[in-house]
């Protein structure tokens, strides 16, 4: 099943790719959910669930990276558009 992820949490670090720590979205009930960045890399990895966002009326996928220190991120597919889809978003926590 896909979610479409509309907020995100993050630290603020330098490394774009170590910067969301959380991602989150509005269930088909109306009830929000908010997953650590770990956990939806696991769940795109497994095939348990797809993600993606929308930006413009237009819907683009989220993926597994790895960053060039090995460490998995998730970002979007390239779209040539910017800013960042992921990055740009709202914080999970002015969700209401």
């Amino acid at each position: 099943m896909a979610h479409k992820i509309d907020c995100i949490e993050k630290e603020d670090r330098y490394d774009p790719t170590e910067a969301i720590t959380h991602v989150g979205g509005l269930n088909h009930n109306g009830t929000r959910w908010r997953i650590t960045q770990k956990e939806a890399i696991r769940r795109i990895e497994s095939g348990e669930n797809q993600f993606y966002v929308e930006n413009g009326g237009r819907r683009t996928d989220v993926i597994v990276a790895v960053s060039r220190f090995g460490n998995k991120y998730i970002k979007t597919k390239a779209d040539d558009y910017e800013p960042n889809n992921l990055l740009s978003l709202r914080t999970c926590a002015l969700v209401v």
